[in-house]
């Protein structure tokens, strides 16, 4: 070989071994493992990780220990110190989790978890990485709350080593949830449910795809999509390996949901937030470029590829002058699909120059259930007097509406789409029940009898509606109620009501039926109760059932799907007011 030759070829060999050493290992030929065993005190080692853009850096550190048993049986943890000044600066930074640890030029392990806040010291524990390659055999999930409060005491002698002092403790290193399009607003009636998930909101953005962003190695960032549009929302945290297209990643549970469905993006790091409390990553994300399969004690786990299906979302906010609209997509999850979609309804109703506080919104919606009829969703609401926004009250409608949905007892439900329009007039359309009287207090079967209700608005002056009510041929002699109310009273209280009850009821399909015969807002109502019993059955309402009917109950142990209750509904009527009313009044007539 040429002189000239033998030289090129050796530059070109150490260029290889320098890049060698810089990333140990790439998504295609996964680094040779570090058993837990060989971990001693005193031993040097590297992490990795990105600070800005998406160079990777190498951070050294030492082993000040293993602590056994930490997170539950077998559950190790390795205590390491990072060393430098990036880590003197910054210390162990939010978004970090999952960073890849080396001994030897062999994954170790996960950076997961750090010592507290407002430490002088960069000190973290790190996750085996056996323990996340058997993340399927590792133990369930807890819920949610206990990723957030899970903790490691850290041994005396470990503490001392380091100055940290006694009684110190390892938690979950933080996980952003990076977020594009999230209002403000948005941000301060939700953070606490983002913090009841072991997460934290963090300002970011959204970047477009690229060929690379599936190009994964260890220390890159990943994001886990739970909405993506007009508005995204993904927790982030660091690539830990990348073996035959399965990607691990954090060392932690993100949300402990165990198996999962959820698109995995592409994160990027926009910089580092240096903080003496808490340093933080802020990170946008890309392309969909895989789904994560599994979020348990130990790691996330995913597969590159497609994404899952996700349940598209329109909000449509119309004013008296422009009309708005937004497209999202979430996951489907019982357990945070009712929140995101609440999230998504608010950001779109706050995201209009021209909404304003003091207005009525009106809600339009409709949720699209496969295999069942749509779920309706009508109602009105007014401003308060309490410091929330008024769009608050519609998300918190719609929340209750997805959560009565996932968490019925027959069946699991599968959401084809959701479609949301709310209707702002810019005013405070309200009025309370102030009082109620009948123009006669006797009548007999057949005759009308004309309730009048005195109403009090918002700041206008006092007005008298009318209600005719017949009372039922079938009516027996002696005295009737009539309750004078608002929605709320009826849904409450009825007989529909009560076949709601777990078990009462056949299917979803009768289920919704019922969340579609919801009393509205906007509407005043009188129901006729007269004291005899009724018979629920499944979603059959039997006023006035016969001792037959009852007898046969009684003799059955276990009348499933069956409920008695010793008060009927006798009619009900009902007034639009085209504002939200509230109160109730209770009124006797005394049947001849």
């Amino acid at each position: 070989m040429p002189s000239a030759h033998r030289k090129l070829y050796a530059a070109l060999l150490l260029l290889g071994l320098l890049l060698a050493i810089a990333f140990p290992l790439s998504a295609d030929d996964p680094a040779a493992l570090f058993p837990l065993s060989d971990v001693k005190p005193g031993m040097k080692g590297v992490v990795y990780t990105i600070y800005s853009g998406d160079q990777i850096d190498k951070l050294d550190l030492v082993v000040i220990g293993v602590i056994q048993n930490a997170l539950g049986p077998k559950q190790d943890i390795i205590l390491v110190q990072l060393l430098g000044d990036k880590a003197e600066h910054s210390g162990v930074v939010a978004g970090m989790s999952g960073s890849p640890v080396y001994f030897d030029g062999k994954l170790a392990g996960a950076l997961s978890l750090k010592l507290g806040i407002f430490t002088k010291e960069a000190i973290g524990g790190v996750t085996p990485i056996a323990n996340m390659i058997d993340i399927e055999k590792s133990n369930p999930a807890g819920a949610l709350a206990k990723s957030a409060a899970a903790r490691v005491d850290v041994p005396d002698q470990m503490a001392r080593q380091v100055g940290a002092g006694a009684g110190q403790f390892l938690v979950p290193i933080e996980t952003p949830v990076i977020s594009a399009g999230l209002y403000p607003e948005t941000i301060a009636q939700f953070s606490k449910q983002f913090s009841a998930w072991g997460v934290s909101l963090a300002a970011g953005g959204s970047e477009p795809a690229s060929p690379e962003d599936s190009q994964l190695q260890p220390g890159d960032m990943v994001g886990m999509q739970l909405v993506r549009g007009d508005l995204s929302l993904a927790p982030g945290c660091t690539v830990t390996r990348v073996d035959a297209g399965r990607v691990y990643a954090c060392g932690h549970p993100v949300l402990s949901l165990g198996s999962i469905a959820i698109p995995m993006a592409r994160g990027h790091v926009i910089t580092t937030l240096n903080s003496a409390m808490a340093s933080t990553k802020i990170m946008s994300t890309g392309a969909t470029i895989g789904t994560f399969t599994q979020d348990r004690l130990t790691a996330i786990m995913g597969q590159l590829g497609d994404g899952p299906p996700m349940i598209p979302v329109d909000v449509t906010l119309t004013t008296p002058t422009a009309e708005k609209k937004f497209h999202f997509e979430v996951i489907e999850n019982p357990t945070l699909t009712p929140t995101l979609v609440a999230v998504t309804t608010f950001n779109g109703v706050v995201g209009s120059p021209a909404y304003g506080e003091g207005s009525t919104l009106e809600l339009q919606g409709e949720i699209d259930v496969k295999d069942h009829s749509p779920v309706k969703m009508t109602d009105l609401f007014a401003p308060t007097d309490q410091p929330l926004p008024n769009g608050i009250f519609v998300a918190a409608d719609v929340q209750t509406i997805f959560a009565r949905i996932y968490s019925n007892p027959y069946e699991i439900p599968h959401i084809n789409a959701v479609h949301i329009h709310v209707i702002s007039q810019p005013e405070r359309r309200e009025a309370t029940i102030d009082g109620a009287w009948l123009d006669k207090v006797e009548a007999r079967p057949g005759d009308t009898v004309v309730a009048k209700v005195q109403l009090r608005p918002y700041r206008g002056p006092v007005t008298v509606q009318e209600i005719p009510i017949t009372i039922p041929a079938q009516a027996a002699r002696g005295q009737l109620q009539l309750v004078i109310s608002d929605a709320s009273f009826v849904n409450r209280n009825t007989d529909a009501a009560a076949a709601t009850s777990q078990g009462q009821l056949p299917g979803l399909e009768q289920l919704i039926s019922l969340i579609n015969l919801s009393k509205q807002n906007d509407r005043l109502y009188a129901t006729l109760l007269q004291p005899t019993p009724t018979l629920t059955v499944e979603d059959k309402i039997m006023p006035n059932a016969p001792a037959s009917e009852i007898n046969v109950l009684d003799q059955r142990q276990n009348p499933t799907g069956a409920r008695l209750t010793y008060q009927s509904t006798a009619g009900e009527w009902s007034v639009p007011m085209h504002e939200v009313i509230s109160g109730e009044r209770t009124l006797t007539i005394t049947v001849k």
